[in-house]
């Protein structure tokens, strides 16, 4: 329980800072960028608080630059993981104890650090590990992670507010303990920010946790180690094993403490772990919770009254912004026949104006693709285009690995609907589109909503709020997050709580009092005031 109120009115968003205009901060920025290209640090494990170094290195290399070796960092393996669960289950008996409003305060004390002192590595470290944009960077691995610490925090307590109630004899109330064991917390390369909230969202409620950071993203995650730890964060409550998932995923899933997984990666990955689970159920103490956000093929449906010019913006922002490597990524459209030459124009006209390269340079809108896995399944897909008499590439096409994995940004026209390109997930800056005859609105929104297996996010575009409406009821089950007038990207903590279902998660919404929820373990605790002293009831008759 918390005792007493940590925030007398609801947190803000944290500002975005400007780093573009010249001043002190876009020097520091650029000064950091340097100094951490040159470190090529060995990242340990960190167990118990203790660095652990098992001599099975790895390399992350920077994206734009494949050349340059950013760190090199050891590999878990089961054996560390034994050690891991060990030294949680350790640290557990202390952390789950603690009064809540202690555990929170970390946190909180978390977000003030990386608002400040830790800022501008953070940033430097996702734009040169994960190839994104100052800006990109910034919303991501500061306001966002920032966001996530601080409406937490908040939502926790509010949380406590839910009591049952109390009658004249008794006292109601509800407690709301961690889970028993621990939490094995898995994050993908693409946001800082979600390798930071995945395994705290269960360290705020009192669980301990396993963090397996994406192999590609180690560098800019490890800095979150050295915040936790200024924070206040006690040894073993979050414990950093990064390494290949078939080396630490097994050992895990062996540990009959495991309490829960939060997850977000790939659709596959998220069911192979579910089905693991499953076939272990009956060796573990409890149930364990099953929270993942995975795949998606996001959408956006135009009808006829939209503004042309206000959908081409979108489509450009909501399907090439950070390489289209966001989840909420815009990768298919249907567009109305009246509005298509328009909207056509639009974007093979503006598509060949966007800079990529490397994100030092700060005219870049776009970096490179995550690495050659990555760029190979992207070209593979412009290659399908091209070799495909349904497709035509209307602008983009280009992808060239000599200096970094650069894909350009990519629109491709389709005549069929179920073209591999509208229905697979490319996680790269291809958009494609199909265009439709106006008086089939009807049918095309029927047509999005039954094509693909995920429902992750999508958004309508029309001035006709009849259309809205009609959208809304048809694509109810589409998207858990949907968007009116707006691309399907750019959610914001605590204003639109991210999560979807179908093929795309359990939609707990991260950043919302619901997620938070599914790290405790409710009891319910009844204290009379009057104890009965007849076991008879009052009707029954003495002898």
């Amino acid at each position: 329980m918390i005792n007493g109120g940590l925030f007398s009115s609801r947190p803000k968003n944290e500002p975005v800072k400007d780093y573009y205009s010249p001043g002190e901060i876009r020097t520091e920025l650029e000064k950091t960028l340097v100094q951490l290209a040159q470190e090529q640090p060995e990242i340990p494990l960190i167990i118990g608080g203790q660095e652990v170094r098992t001599g099975n290195l790895a390399e992350v290399r920077c994206p734009h630059d494949h050349g340059k070796v950013l760190a090199t960092f050891h590999q878990a393996g089961p054996r560390e993981v034994e050690q891991a669960v060990e030294a949680a289950a350790k640290a557990w008996t202390t952390w789950s104890a603690i009064p809540a409003r202690s555990r929170l305060a970390v946190f909180l004390r978390a977000a003030e650090l990386l608002a400040t002192k830790y800022r501008l590595r953070v940033v430097a470290a996702t734009m040169l590990n994960q190839s994104k944009t100052a800006y990109q960077a910034e919303i991501d691995a500061t306001c966002e992670l920032i966001d996530f610490y601080r409406l937490n925090s908040y939502f926790a307590e509010q949380l406590t507010a839910i009591q049952p109630e109390s009658g004249g004899i008794d006292i109601n109330r509800m407690e709301l303990r961690p889970l028993e064991g621990f939490v094995f917390a898995v994050s993908p390369f693409n946001f800082t920010a979600i390798g930071g909230n995945l395994p705290a969202a269960p360290a705020m409620m009192g669980n301990v946790v396993l963090w397996k950071p994406a192999s590609t993203a180690v560098f800019s995650n490890y800095q979150l180690m050295a915040l936790w730890k200024e924070a206040g964060l006690p040894d073993g409550v979050i414990n950093f094993v990064p390494g290949p998932g078939s080396q630490v995923g097994p050992a895990v899933f062996a540990q009959k403490d495991l309490a829960g997984i939060h997850f977000t990666g790939s659709t596959d990955t998220f069911r192979r772990m579910w089905t693991e689970v499953g076939q272990r159920i009956a060796d573990y103490r409890s149930f364990p919770r099953l929270v993942g956000e995975t795949g998606g093929k996001d959408f956006v449906v135009v009808h006829s009254s939209a503004d042309p010019q206000v959908v081409g913006a979108g489509l450009i922002r909501a399907s090439f912004e950070y390489q289209g490597q966001k989840c909420s990524a815009a990768s298919r459209a249907y567009l109305p026949r009246s509005l298509w030459p328009e909207i056509k124009e639009f974007l093979v006209e503006e598509t060949p104006k966007i800079k990529v390269g490397d994100v030092a340079d700060l005219s870049n809108f776009l970096g490179a693709v995550i690495d050659r896995p990555a760029f190979d399944k992207i070209k593979s897909y412009l290659d399908l285009a091209v070799s495909s008499p349904d497709c035509r590439i209307l602008v983009g096409g280009e992808a060239d690995d000599s200096v970094g994995y650069f894909v350009r940004p990519t629109v491709v026209e389709t005549t069929d609907p179920h073209h591999r390109l509208m229905e697979e997930e490319i996680f790269g800056p291809v958009l494609t589109v199909y265009v439709y005859p106006d008086d089939k609105f009807e049918e095309i929104l029927s047509l999005c909503d039954q094509t693909s297996p995920y429902a992750l996010t999508g958004s309508i575009y029309a001035r006709d709020r009849a259309a809205v409406e009609q959208a809304s009821a048809v694509l109810r089950h589409a998207a858990g997050n949907f968007y009116i007038n707006d691309k399907p990207t750019g959610a914001v903590v605590g204003r639109q709580p991210f999560g979807g279902s179908r093929a795309s998660g359990t939609n707990d919404k991260a950043g919302s009092i619901l997620n938070l929820l599914r790290w405790t373990s409710p009891q319910t605790i009844k204290e009379t005031l009057l104890p009965d002293t007849e076991w008879r009831y009052s009707f029954m008759p003495e002898d």
